[in-house]
Order: structure tokens, then C-alpha cells, then sequence
């Protein structure tokens, strides 16, 4: 073998420049695989990612985030939420029948007065209640800063001031105040009390978790005022700017009391069974009428109005 290796050597020592540059190759001889491959430097059209993750399987980050040892931190899909005030009015005061009509010197309001003093116990533990969160709070002064916040509040809702009425009343109250009032005109006015504004009833309920208190007091008011709304054509649709009538109205005064930052808000009104029925809204519709020739007057007592034709409806 050291022989044969000896030779080769020996033979490829004896090879020279000149003889390899003289001798001929064949020209067909190519390599089998290209030596550069053509690379594009330059994207012209923009991929969406989701189309390369078609065929490949969606891999969870979560698993590998634990098997490379890092913690993941809880997710709460629960959002916070801050409940300003409560869904309606707890435990509502009734009013007695005949109200601000019986002499409290005859039988049937001496029997009011007694029913009263009965039901007073439960306010009194909510009052107690409302003063450890409400340092201020007085049943003597609270009533007529109920009074004043239902004026502000109806003078806010005239103006159709929405920042002054959020910041007056409760997020119950809101729309039940402005439904239906759009393309009308309100005039109202508070002219003079008729009795002193005195709290009637207060309730201290929890709602959601306990702990989350809520106060709501009622004042009884008796006053005299003037409504009167007009349409959005100036119509008189409800009341009488001229013509003042005596209300008496049960409002339902409530405030968050867990937060330091709340404020005695207006919350509802409290309507009895007994009250008279409202004024029916007066409601204005313009009929058409003939078509008249320059030379032609109009004759109200002949003209009959048309009736619609009836349409089938199909919900």
C-alpha cells in the first residue's frame, strides 16, 4: 500500500500549469446543485399574519410561560362598578288618607297622628344610623334642604342644564324627570310653602353586600306652584302659567353613605293611592283641509273631516 500511495504522488508531482491549461474539459460539465439562490430584499405586497397560521396548530402562551417558570398573573373578568345609588325605594312611606285635609284636632287625624308616633321607632334607628356616617345630618334643617334641592332640580330640568340635574338627582331619577320632555316647553314655578317641609319616614338599607349602606329619608311638602308645558309648536298641551294650585308631594331624599364624596340627592316621589287623578295632556292635531280656489272661502259648519282609511297591520 505505501507503495501504490508512492506513485500517486509521484505522477501528480509531474503535472504542471501548462499541460492543465492546455488540455480540454467538456463544456457541459455542471455543477449539481445551483451555488447562490436568488434572495428578495424587498417585500412589494403586505401579508396578514393570520393567513401563515391556517395549517399550524394555535400554541397556548400560558403553557409555556409555566414551563419556563414564569408566573402568570390572574385575570378577574369581573369588571368594578360603581353603584351610586339603589334600584328604587326601600320600604315606602304610606301616607295617610285625607292628608293635608284632616284637622289633626278631629278623630281620623288624631288617628293619623298615632300611626305615626307607631312607626316612628324604625326611623329613629335609621336616623341614628345615617348620623354615625352624616355628622350634619338633622331632622330639623334636613327638610328644608330637601326643598331647596327640589327647587334646584326643577329649575336645572327647565333650563335643560343635564350637569346641574345629574349632580341634583339620582341616576334612577334622571330619566323619569326627562322622558318625553324633547321638543317641549317647560314653565314651572314655586310660589310660597303652605306648611313647613318635615321629614316623615327615613330608611338605612344595605344593598349588594352588607355594609353598603344607603340612606333615604321622606319629606312631606305642601306648597303651591305653577306648571305649564307647551309643545314644540307653542301650544298650551298641560297647566296654566297664571293659575297656581297646592301640591302636596312625599319626596324620597337618598345618599350613599359608605361614600364620603356623595350628596343628598333627589330619588323618587312617593304618589298614594288616594291621590286625585293627573289633568288629561291636551294633545293638538292638524287636520287638513280642502283645497280652496283664490275665489272660494271656507265653510267650518259644512265641511266634513275626512276619515282614514283603514290599514291592515302585520308585525
Amino acid at each position: 500500500m505505501a507503495t501504490s500511495m508512492t506513485r500517486t504522488f509521484g505522477a501528480l508531482r509531474n503535472v504542471t500549469y501548462s499541460s492543465l491549461k492546455n488540455a480540454e474539459f467538456p463544456r457541459d460539465v455542471r455543477h449539481p446543485g445551483p451555488l447562490f439562490l436568488p434572495v428578495r430584499t424587498k417585500k412589494r405586497y403586505f401579508i396578514p399574519p393570520a393567513v401563515g397560521l391556517k395549517g399550524k396548530k394555535e400554541e397556548n402562551p400560558e403553557i409555556k410561560g409555566r414551563a419556563a417558570g414564569i408566573v402568570f398573573r390572574q385575570q378577574y373578568l369581573e369588571r368594578p362598578i360603581n353603584i351610586a345609588c339603589s334600584a328604587g325605594v326601600f320600604d315606602p312611606y304610606i301616607p295617610p288618607e285625607g292628608d293635608a285635609r284632616v284637622s289633626a284636632l278631629s278623630k281620623e287625624g288624631l288617628k293619623q297622628r298615632t300611626e305615626q308616633i307607631r312607626q316612628s321607632a324604625a326611623s329613629q334607628l335609621a336616623i341614628r344610623k345615617i348620623k354615625e356616617h352624616d355628622s350634619q345630618f338633622s331632622t330639623k334643617t334636613f327638610a328644608e334642604q330637601a326643598q331647596e334641592i327640589f327647587i334646584e332640580a326643577h329649575n336645572a330640568l327647565i333650563h335643560f342644564n343635564r350637569e346641574r340635574l345629574h349632580s341634583l338627582v339620582t341616576e334612577r331619577c334622571y330619566p323619569e324627570m326627562t322622558r318625553g320632555n324633547r321638543y317641549k316647553t317647560i314653565r314651572w314655578k314655586f310660589m310660597e310653602s303652605l306648611e313647613a317641609p318635615r321629614v316623615v319616614h327615613a330608611r338605612c338599607p344595605d344593598m349588594v353586600t352588607k355594609g353598603n349602606l344607603y340612606g333615604q329619608v321622606t319629606v312631606r311638602m305642601h306648597s303651591k306652584q305653577t306648571l305649564a308645558i307647551y309643545d314644540r309648536f307653542g301650544r298650551l298641551m298641560l297647566g296654566s302659567e297664571e293659575q297656581p294650585k297646592d301640591v302636596l308631594e312625599y319626596l324620597v331624599i337618598e345618599r350613599h353613605l359608605i361614600n364620603p364624596y356623595s350628596r343628598w340627592r333627589l330619588h323618587g316621589k312617593i304618589v298614594p293611592s288616594w291621590a286625585p287623578p293627573k289633568d288629561p295632556v291636551i294633545m293638538t292635531v292638524a287636520i287638513p283641509g280642502p283645497e280652496l280656489k283664490p275665489w272660494e272661502e271656507f265653510d267650518a259648519l259644512n265641511y266634513e273631516v275626512p276619515k282614514p282609511a283603514a290599514v291592515q297591520w302585520n308585525k
